[in-house]
């Protein structure tokens, strides 16, 4: 059922390019597991081992503290809808901000999203298919816009105080890097 790749293979690409949602798993050496659901359009397939995606302004920035104590990260997608399917990328991450020169390299290749926090690279060393059989269909309906229309009230200025105040610090009291 499962199998495990080294690279991302061109239909796997295309698979990614479909989904309307992706699941961030980081963690520490101690403290929480984090999980994070991400949407909109937010990541892209660079090569077979990269993959970098756009880290939008959340109530947290648990992703962002794990990654400077430990590096790895997995991200997975599920087929909702057509042939059952679980895709696991594994590998190392880097976070950039907007003062890293790394940043503007890569947004560019997202449309101007308002609240943009983040870029992270991904370098995937272990690719894993299995079965997603028991995964259920779901009907996608629409993006929600109220992060959107919330970060546009808020603007750059007021964005970057909410970083400050609310997303410099994960739960568990780690670094965010902002």
């Amino acid at each position: 059922m499962a199998k495990i790749l080294t690279e991302i293979s061109v239909a796997l690409k295309e698979f990614i390019q479909n989904q309307k949602i992706f699941f961030v798993g980081t963690a520490a050496q101690e403290g929480r597991v984090n999980i994070s659901p991400k949407g909109m359009d937010t990541l892209r397939v660079l090569n077979g081992n990269k993959v970098v995606w756009l880290n939008l302004t959340g109530s947290g920035n648990e992703t962002a503290a794990h990654l400077l104590k430990n590096d790895r990260m997995t991200i997975m997608f599920c087929a909702f809808e057509g042939k059952p399917l679980i895709l696991r990328l594994y590998g190392s991450s880097k976070i950039y901000h907007d003062r890293d020169q790394e940043y503007h390299k890569y947004i560019s290749l997202f449309p101007e999203t308002p609240g943009s926090r983040q870029i992270i690279e991904m370098h995937v060393d272990t690719v894993q298919t299995s079965c997603g059989f028991a995964v259920p269909f779901m009907d996608y309906k629409e993006e929600r816009t109220v992060l959107r229309t919330w970060a546009e009230k808020q603007g750059k200025d007021r964005i970057k105080e909410y970083h400050q105040e609310r997303n410099s610090r994960s739960i568990d009291n780690f670094e965010t890097g902002i």
